[in-house]
């Protein structure tokens, strides 16, 4: 397949910064996150969704080692280069393409596994994209993203470091996350202001916790106000007494901040706050 840079040419089109569009030209760069997305025990059985396919660099490799890829393009412009330029795999149906909003568009993830998630993701919109994997964890196997790379050292990040936060807690909950590689500037068309990097994130069964809404008050709570110890952060979260009684069933000491607290300890909390709840209700 051309190059991306060649394609655009040809069609006469530019990079849109309204998209935040930075194309992929590094070739060992797509190999290796397609390889992510479809390891050599998965190919030929894998179904593969991208987000922000492009002009296909990526998409091109994933049809070679997916049974069936599904990728979604919000540019309009883009779409008919990306289904010219991967002709042969749509007749043979390998392959659709999807013209759509990534944020919004329907993930045919379809029911048998292995299901994955993947995408060179626009820096503006990580975060509404990482929160669409989350919300869609229980359908996966695994998600591949390129990130910002200050975006994979907060996935990555342990308790009582700066990197670590509400991101952390919130995708580690559904994910086990690891760095696949560091990507240099000079690997994009046009080259992005900052590095990024490529995060795997494996979807656990069962999750570390469930994401009910007092386990995200619980989460938003600590790290709104991270300085502030538990007992202050999650006043608003519910009665004090039944905070107090909550940390303690849950082995968690109110004096300490929310970042040195790991996924494991809010979700007993949660679940001890969700336990007193229904017992009252008894």
């Amino acid at each position: 397949m051309k190059d991306s840079r060649a394609l655009l040419r040809e069609a006469g089109l530019r990079p849109k910064k309204s998209f935040g569009q930075n194309f992929l030209v590094g070739e060992h760069v797509a190999r290796a996150i397609a390889t992510a997305c479809v390891p050599d025990e998965e190919v030929g059985r894998a179904r593969v969704v991208e987000l922000g396919a492009g002009v296909g660099a990526l998409t091109a490799l994933l049809v070679e080692r997916a049974a069936h890829t599904v990728a979604i393009e919000r540019d309009r412009e883009l779409v008919p280069v990306l289904r010219d330029a991967l002709a042969p795999a749509i007749a043979e149906g390998r392959l659709e393409v999807v013209e759509g909003d990534a944020q919004s568009a329907d993930l045919p993830l379809g029911d048998a596994p292995p299901r994955v998630l993947c995408g060179n993701l626009p820096y503006q919109i990580t975060g509404q994209l990482l929160r669409r994997a989350v919300e869609n964890a229980s359908r996966l196997e695994r998600a591949v993203f390129m990130v910002q790379l200050e975006v994979a050292e907060r996935l990555t990040a342990a308790p009582s470091t700066k990197d670590y936060g509400a991101l952390t807690v919130f995708v580690r909950a559904v994910f086990d996350v690891d760095r696949v590689m560091t990507v240099s500037r000079g690997n994009f068309h046009p080259p992005p202001d900052v590095t990024s990097a490529v995060v795997r994130l494996r979807a656990l069964r069962p999750p570390r916790a469930e994401e009910t809404p007092t386990f995200r008050a619980l989460v938003r709570g600590a790290f709104e106000a991270r300085r502030k110890t538990l007992r202050n952060a999650w006043s608003g979260v519910g009665p004090r007494d039944r905070i107090e009684a909550a940390a303690n069933a849950a082995g968690v000491s109110l004096d300490a901040r929310g970042e040195t607290l790991d996924v494991d300890a809010y979700a007993r909390v949660a679940r001890a706050l969700v336990e007193d709840a229904l017992g009252k209700a008894e």
